[in-house]
């Protein structure tokens, strides 16, 4: 049975259309173009070229462990800016968070404004369907951004939502970064013989819900589109000031935005809601995380620099890649000034930034946070920098600890922390790594990850 509850039914399950030569071409520009802008703004007259992840060329990327840590010391978690050390929860949540997240916000990631439109809900879909051989509940929703301040830009957030069909009340739900579409729709490469079973197949078996939502609907993935989407419409079609938010910013308040409809979806444990991603939604999701205290448990997938890969590391990708022009869009424009060789105010470099890595995950602390990666054997290569996010999940330890949970458990310090053998999860508190053999994908880190979580949030699978 269909019922469509809007006058039109959409759908999502398209793959997205192929660019022209020549639209591709005006996209590189537009993006250029906006790109040298926020250098101008900075005053920023020559940046330095990021490394390459191109063996044997001129600039190929560092991975020689004994120069990947030309700045051995992260910033201080639990001292406050005034010296004086941090010993209480009250004191992180009332004054070291609270700088923390400021200068996340002025530095690297940009602030939301303060006039972000509302965003209205409408199921337009539900569908009894299949997931597997498991019976499901699919809605496909859309969230229209009010656009009254610039009726020029139009943003429509796309989420479908999946809950099992047999639930005996409101299920616990995984957002999770991707293309909104429903069950039954491809939206990426066939499954490999002898992989375990997809992420929402596994879910929906375990009494979990799943939700997708597609950030391209909240923000698109490249500069030229930073005067539309959410960012252009707050900006009513301007360019970007430098402490306005980047692409990972917008992804995260869009996620955000899903989740104020799952607080009144009766389906679904509003407490119990899970973000997720992989790469650049990997960053998202750990930013999505750190923001919001409503995500209950996040999966970081494979999230590299930018997202729990320190940016004081130099091995594999670097912040230099994060300035460029195809990667700056995610960023608040003035993380630009890092990777600055001249400008007004000379040469800054990746020591330099207030924050790291190590503080991002804290955020998100006491709640469950799962770090995920896989080999560089088998695709998902060095470039990321597993060996560094290891360093900042341990380093990260002291606020888990603080507020009541469990870190990694290792006796170490960041600086000399090494990471387990691979397929040797660190599962026993609220802060887990895991590193995989399956390459550049969170994929075989579902069947520990459901089990860990329902552990975590207290709760007893479904047996199907």
């Amino acid at each position: 049975m269909i019922s469509c509850l809007a006058v039109s039914c959409l759908s999502w399950a398209q793959p997205p259309v192929p660019l022209s030569p020549e639209a591709a071409k005006e996209l590189a520009a537009a993006t250029a173009e906006d790109h040298r802008d926020m250098l101008r703004q900075l005053g920023i007259t020559a940046l330095r070229p990021g490394p390459s992840g191109r063996a044997g060329a001129p600039n190929q990327a560092n991975y020689d462990e004994s120069t990947a840590n030309p700045f051995p010391d992260y910033p201080a978690l639990l001292v406050l800016k005034n010296g004086k050390p941090v010993t209480t929860a009250k004191e992180w949540s009332e004054k070291r968070r609270p700088e923390i997240v400021e200068e996340f916000n002025r530095e690297v990631l940009g602030r939301v404004p303060k006039n972000v439109p509302l965003v209205s809900w409408t199921v337009t879909q539900t569908v009894e369907t299949t997931v597997g051989p498991h019976k499901a509940i699919a809605k496909e929703l859309v969230g229209r951004v009010d656009n009254s301040i610039y009726p020029g830009i139009a943003v429509e957030i796309q989420l479908v939502l999946v809950t099992p069909a047999e639930a005996n009340g409101p299920v616990p739900v995984m957002m999770m970064f991707g293309r909104a579409a429903l069950p039954g729709a491809r939206t990426g490469p066939p499954q490999a013989a002898g992989a375990d079973p997809p992420a929402q197949q596994q879910l929906i078996a375990s009494g979990w819900g799943y939700a997708t939502i597609t950030p391209a609907s909240i923000q698109a993935d490249n500069g030229a589109g930073l005067t539309k989407g959410i960012i252009g419409l707050v900006n009513k079609g301007q360019r970007r000031k430098p402490e306005d938010w980047g692409a990972l910013r917008a992804w995260a308040w869009g996620a955000s935005r899903g989740l104020d409809y799952l607080e009144t979806d009766k389906t679904v444990n509003a407490k119990q809601v899970g973000i997720e991603g992989v790469s650049r939604y990997g960053k998202a999701a750990l930013v999505t995380m750190a923001y919001d205290p409503r995500f209950a448990v996040v999966l970081v997938g494979s999230s590299g620099e930018g997202g729990a890969k320190p940016h004081r590391r130099n091995f594999g990708e670097a912040v230099e890649n994060l300035t460029a022009a195809n990667e700056y869009h995610w960023m608040a424009g003035n993380f630009l000034k890092y990777g600055a060789a001249e400008g007004s105010f000379g040469s800054r470099n990746a020591g330099d930034i207030p924050v790291d890595s190590h503080q991002l995950i804290a955020l998100c602390a006491p709640r469950p946070t799962f770090i995920s990666y896989g080999i560089p054997e088998k695709g998902d290569a060095k470039w990321l920098d597993q060996q560094g996010s290891y360093m900042a999940t341990v380093a990260a330890g002291p606020v888990f600890r603080l507020l009541g949970a469990t870190d990694l458990g290792t006796k170490e310090s960041y600086q000399s922390a090494r990471m387990p053998p691979v397929n040797t999860g660190l599962l026993d508190g609220q802060l887990a790594w895991r590193q995989h053999d399956g390459g550049h994908t969170d994929g075989p880190n579902w069947r520990f990850f459901i089990p860990w979580a329902d552990q975590q949030l207290g709760r007893k699978p479904a047996v199907r």
